[in-house]
């Protein structure tokens, strides 16, 4: 969980600074590459999250049964 936090708050960095140099450049280039991070970040919560349901319901749920 600290990884996703962290991960979070270099995300909201990465997304304030981008948007603060587009203000100053007028370069969409930095909107861009926010948005590829957002998505990024997005894909790996996901995968994170997928991980976390497996490790939860389907591994517990096998040691149950054996």
């Amino acid at each position: 969980m600290l990884v996703l936090r962290l991960l979070l708050v270099l995300t909201a960095l990465i997304i304030v600074l981008s948007g603060g140099m587009f203000l100053l450049t007028r370069k969409h280039t930095y909107i861009r590459f926010a948005w590829n991070v957002v998505r990024f970040d997005i894909i790996l919560v996901l995968v994170f999250g997928v991980l976390f349901l497996l490790e939860r319901y389907v591994l517990i749920g096998w040691k149950i049964l054996l």
